[in-house]
């Protein structure tokens, strides 16, 4: 592992593993739900799953995240029964940039605060510990 991806961050190909599995899960939770639909839930959903497994992985993993994700939720809830479709081109485009933007935040949040562990410091520049008092 370099030191420039940080401590304890899953490499692009373990990422887009576990992205394949949570979308799965996802996807099957939502349908024992009856969730299973377009709409502005299902998105949310995969979205929050995205920025969750972005926060453990590295920033160059957030394309193939979003992307696993994507399918997931354009196959199974925006168009049912495993069929991937194009709804008008900035619709797809859109739900595509914000799941992967999704994933690149907190891919950039999670390294960061991942640096500042390895490194000892504090996020607030280490003024605030009883040493300081």
């Amino acid at each position: 592992m370099s030191a420039a991806a940080g401590p304890g961050r899953l490499p692009a190909d373990l990422s887009a593993v576990l992205a394949l599995l949570t979308g799965a899960g996802l996807a099957a939770g939502l349908g024992l739900l009856g969730e299973l639909r377009p709409g502005w839930f299902a998105l949310a959903v995969f979205t929050a799953g995205c920025a969750a497994l972005g926060g453990w992985s590295r920033p160059a993993a957030a394309p193939l995240i979003g992307l696993a994700l994507w399918l997931f939720h354009n196959g199974f809830a925006e168009h049912r029964h495993a069929e991937l479709g194009w709804s008008p081109p900035a619709v797809e485009a859109g739900h595509l940039a914000l799941l992967t933007g999704a994933a690149l935040l907190a891919a950039l949040v999670g390294g960061v605060s991942a640096r500042w562990r390895a490194a000892g410091a504090e996020p607030d520049g280490g003024a605030g510990g009883a040493a300081a008092r």
